[in-house]
């Protein structure tokens, strides 16, 4: 069964191209356009990763950060911004920081370094 990734972004056209990007590598991703509605797909379906814009209208991505970390606290969740050097405070509850200047594969690692290892069947 594939990973599953829920994407927030409040701008469709930057979500279309990264579910096309993370479909093509054999993710499952579901989009969100808004805080709140990613919230709703989180409560209903199941989510392996989040990744979150920062600048929203409705809710930030660090206060979408800090909701998932209440209802799922493992949950891992990246947030995904144009601005560089966001501080400490509001990267608190997430995992890691990718700026959408770097190249899709950072963020294709970033997701990969996040997964639990599965333990080996190997014996």
């Amino acid at each position: 069964m594939p990973l599953t990734l829920l994407c927030i972004d409040d701008e469709p056209r930057v979500l279309m191209v990264r579910k096309m990007l993370l479909e093509s590598v054999g993710y499952r991703v579901f989009t969100a356009e808004s805080g709140p509605e990613g919230l709703d797909i989180l409560a209903r379906e199941n989510v392996n990763t989040v990744i979150v814009d920062y600048k929203m209208p409705d809710m930030t991505g660090a206060e979408v950060a800090e909701r998932i970390r209440k209802i799922r606290p493992a949950m891992p969740v990246i947030m995904l911004s144009a601005y560089v050097g966001l501080s400490d405070e509001l990267l608190k509850d997430v995992d890691a920081y990718v700026t959408k200047g770097e190249s899709p594969d950072v963020l294709l690692r970033t997701i990969e370094r996040l997964q639990p290892r599965k333990a080996s069947s190997a014996g």
